[in-house]
């Protein structure tokens, strides 16, 4: 049974593309191990192992990205997230105990991208945030000591 797993259109479709080129890669891959194959003694041959395990390396993320796409809900189509709590796809606005504010988007981890303000839901940030409401103050268990944000304001694109 594949993880549910939420995620923007936008992500589901770069996942797509993703998995789409990782099929291309299957037969060049298969090509090259042909290739090194006709070279001879196997047990020697560093190109064909390379080959080998290219081949393995592409076809595990291709079986990755299947189970995440076949257990995907898409954001857009979900009615009934919490408006009143962070939960993934939620824009918020937090204040750090110097006064700097910042707005993160919590995400899946395939669309994390924290210099846009995509953060993962499972990052530091992202685990203290999920589940809080406006006005909670929360700690973020990051190094020694961790640090506290609190939550100014929370909306959904």
């Amino acid at each position: 049974m594949a993880d549910q797993t939420f995620i923007t259109r936008a992500g589901y479709k770069k996942l797509e593309a993703d998995l789409e080129a990782f099929k291309r890669k299957r037969p060049i891959i298969a090509a090259h191990i042909q290739e090194a194959r006709e070279k001879g003694d196997l047990k020697e041959n560093a190109e064909y192992h390379a080959a080998k395990e290219e081949s393995g390396h592409n076809e595990r993320r291709i079986a990755e990205l299947e189970q995440k796409l076949g257990g995907a809900q898409i954001l857009e189509d979900q009615g009934d997230l919490p408006t009143d709590q962070v939960f993934i796809g939620a824009a918020v606005t937090v204040k750090d105990e110097d006064g700097y504010e910042a707005t993160y988007t919590l995400v899946d981890s395939s669309e994390s991208n924290p210099s846009k303000g995509y953060i993962s839901m499972g990052s530091p940030i992202g685990l203290a945030l999920t589940g809080q409401p406006v006005g909670a103050k929360v700690k973020v268990t990051i190094g020694k000591g961790g640090y506290h944000l609190s939550i100014l304001k929370i909306s959904r694109g």
